[in-house]
């Protein structure tokens, strides 16, 4: 069962705390003049961005008064903090310093032209995206000159992400059912656990009681349950019964397969499969699932970061070859400085905002010719035709210089006027994308990773569609500022 949140009736939040008294103001948009809608405990952002998901807004909502009866019924900071509600999973510690799947990403773009069964699915999950207003024109940052290089990490920055991990009998099994349920289609489920992992890997002690975590952010009380089993017991009774069902085996089991959704795992399944052996004949695949089953345990092989770093520094010496000036990034967890990598995420733009274009089909041919990329998954183009926010897109198989083994690696060509929302998107991880995404739209905003858009209502009071143009900024960390989110170094976004 999902982990259940129980509320307190009167938490008591730090009354001193840096967000005392501050209140947030939800405005009605796609309706000139705008109206104010509500006015909320500020808590009620935090407990959201905390728990991963929009809180409703009933335990938070301030009562408003008309203007006249304003100085007899100002609240205060008392009973600001009175009136607050909490869960009991507390609001992380905010940073002090200049402060979403299957691929270590929540953002994941999407591409109309990709034909593969896990996009029609949702396996490449792709946030809502706003309609326009011009109303916001005033908070428009525009942009100029060139994209600056990632700066030179500091020393600290530089070494891997290496947390204690005194913890791994939790983490592991924890692991395993992130990718039952994202087989399964539960992705709820499937993000409880996922951000519940780096909290307790990060600890610097091993957990001997579910007591030392039951305060801790993204820990609930079916998580502390699950924990406690564990340590008492050195197993988990659930992910017993799921390793014994074979429904479940072998749904879990096609889900892993490059470019095979929920959907596809099930009915697979019903013809009667039930190991990767079974699909070998299956003529239902498409070329890339085929792809994905042939090469399944090259890609499911984590890459060391010293490769990642050397193919990092071919795909831009490659890149400068074709197109001088192209700035390329690698982002994902390798940007984050992790030990090892499930996949290269590269980045790129062009400083002078029009060299993008037709840059990822030369640039594609090129690696070919040099035996670098092997196969293709997705190849979509749209800088060109001026569709889907002009991003061009590759996801293919590439091989380390001297070796046949097959490793995943998407190629995104933002416009520069968009770049840093890819940048973001691409970094990852999950948590913080999510809690990224939650914040813009508390704020009014829709966030993905080819802008940040004024968001309107539909009908029915529904969210509105894209809209045509995003609020522009020129590096990640105006879009922290602009959404009021701590910075964080990407060495530190590993939520």
């Amino acid at each position: 069962m999902a982990p259940k949140r129980t509320k307190s009736k009167t938490p008591s939040p730090d009354p001193n705390g840096i967000f005392s008294g501050m209140v947030v103001f939800l405005v009605e948009t796609g309706v000139q003049p705008r109206r104010l809608q509500s006015v909320l405990l500020y808590q009620w952002l935090e407990d959201t961005l905390s728990l991963g998901e929009k809180e409703p807004e009933d335990r938070y909502r301030l009562q408003l008064v008309k203007q006249e009866e304003e100085e007899e019924c100002k609240p205060n900071k008392s009973a600001l903090n009175d009136n607050v509600s909490s869960g009991d999973e507390v609001s992380p510690p905010k940073k002090t310093k200049s402060s979403p799947p299957q691929n270590d990403k929540v953002l994941q773009p999407h591409s109309h032209t990709l034909v593969d069964d896990a996009q029609k699915e949702g396996s490449f999950e792709s946030p809502d995206s706003p309609t326009t207003s011009n109303t916001l024109s005033g908070s428009q940052s525009p942009t100029s000159g060139s994209p600056r290089p990632p700066p030179t990490p500091d020393k600290d920055a530089s070494l891997p992400y290496s947390p204690p991990d005194l913890n791994r009998n939790i983490t592991e099994i924890f692991g395993k059912l992130i990718n039952i349920y994202r087989a399964l289609g539960d992705d709820r489920r499937s993000f409880s656990y996922y951000k519940a992992i780096p909290v307790i890997e990060k600890l610097p002690f091993k957990i001997e009681s579910a007591e030392q975590v039951k305060n801790l952010p993204g820990i609930g009380k079916s998580l502390q349950d699950h924990i406690q089993e564990i340590v008492t017991t050195g197993k988990l009774s659930k992910l017993e019964h799921f390793e014994t069902d074979e429904k479940v085996k072998a749904i879990s089991l096609f889900g892993e397969v490059w470019g095979i959704g929920p959907a596809t795992a099930l009915k697979l399944y019903e013809k009667g499969h039930r190991n990767l052996d079974d699909l070998m004949d299956e003529e239902s695949l498409t070329h890339s699932q085929k792809l994905g089953l042939k090469y399944f345990d090259d890609i499911k092989t984590r890459i060391p970061r010293n490769e990642v770093q050397e193919m990092e520094q071919l795909l831009q010496k490659v890149g400068e070859e074709i197109l001088p000036g192209v700035v390329i990034v690698c982002g994902g967890s390798y940007r984050r400085g992790k030990a090892s990598c499930g996949d290269l995420d590269i980045v790129i733009t062009h400083p002078d905002r029009k060299s993008h274009k037709g840059f990822l089909a030369r640039y594609v041919k090129r690696l070919k010719d040099v035996k670098f990329l092997r196969e293709d998954l997705v190849f979509s183009t749209h800088s060109e035709q001026g569709t889907d926010s002009g991003v061009d897109t590759y996801f293919g198989l590439c091989t380390y210089p001297g070796r046949e083994l097959r490793h995943r690696i998407d190629f995104k060509v933002y416009p520069r006027d968009i770049y840093a929302f890819g940048l973001i998107a691409w970094t990852g991880n999950d948590v913080l994308n999510r809690r990224l995404r939650l914040l813009a739209e508390s704020k009014g905003f829709r966030l993905d990773d080819t802008g940040l858009f004024p968001a309107t209502l539909g009908s029915g009071g529904k969210r509105g569609s894209k809209a045509s143009a995003s609020l522009r900024f020129d590096t990640e960390k105006e879009v922290f500022d602009f959404l009021g989110f701590p910075w964080l170094e990407p060495h530190e976004r590993n939520l």
